[in-house]
């Protein structure tokens, strides 16, 4: 029977969209999350009858869902003030740039940043961010970050200092980026190759970007997502039940 294995892709795509919705409402707390939206997809139909020129319509059948994609929204995140100087938000579309210990680099929205022991700026991970013309810094106190990405302190006679200046990154198409987790994305063929600009980007120090995950809306999808599953599993149940009915009528 054709309902039973539709049914099943129902249910399979359903759970898809549970695990992508149960993944935003986990990383709520999570400092420059983007939220996750399921994408799905109708599968191929079993032609019963072609329309032809006497006929306005044919006769099919579709066979199902399927997942299509796992499409990331970067719409921006709440602002949230901190007191800590090294704390950097972005607002608008750019990303930092952070560098692994292999020399792999990597792009994220994460600005919790720390001091090494040398002075360099890095992520909670230890992760070296991309600052040009870069020189280790002093201490955390009497550092300043402009809104475009200047860094300066002050030194022992109160003089402003340079450092140099953070490399804000920006896609064609950042929803194409692969992400490889600890608030970290790469580029790809599909993201396009990262452009060096910081137009229409401000840095926020003293702030942290929060999750764009709406828990509202993730409850009101869950909901959906349940009911859905529910929907398709009595139809399997249906199919079933019909199934028991044709086996049972030699008696």
């Amino acid at each position: 029977m054709i309902s039973l294995y539709t049914a099943a892709a129902g249910m399979s795509a359903q759970q898809f969209h549970i695990d992508t919705i149960s993944h935003n409402l986990a990383n709520i707390n999570t400092t420059g999350f983007k939220r996750v939206r399921a994408e799905f997809q109708d599968l191929i139909y079993l032609s019963i009858h072609r329309p032809t020129a006497y006929d306005a319509v044919g006769l099919d059948v579709g066979l199902g869902v399927c997942p299509a994609a796992s499409y990331t929204i970067f719409e921006q995140g709440d602002i949230q003030q901190t007191e800590n100087s090294l704390d950097l938000s972005l607002s608008g579309p750019g990303f930092f740039v952070v560098r692994g210990p292999g020399g792999e680099i990597y792009y994220t929205r994460d600005g919790s940043f720390k001091l090494d022991a040398a002075g360099n700026l890095i992520t909670s991970d230890g992760y070296r961010v991309e600052v040009e013309g870069g020189q280790q810094l002093p201490g955390t106190e009497n550092i300043t970050f402009s809104q475009d990405g200047r860094i300066t302190y002050l030194d022992t006679e109160g003089n402003e200092v340079p450092v140099g200046r953070l490399v804000i990154a920006q896609f064609d198409n950042p929803a194409g980026l692969e992400k490889v987790g600890h608030n970290l994305y790469r580029s790809s063929p599909a993201s396009g190759e990262a452009r060096i600009s910081n137009a229409g980007v401000s840095v926020n120090q003293y702030s942290l970007e929060g999750s764009n995950v709406k828990v509202v809306d993730e409850m009101v999808r869950l909901i959906t997502a349940q009911r859905t599953y529910e929907l398709n599993s009595k139809a399997v149940q249906a199919s079933d039940e019909m199934l028991s009915i044709i086996n049972n009528l030699r008696r």
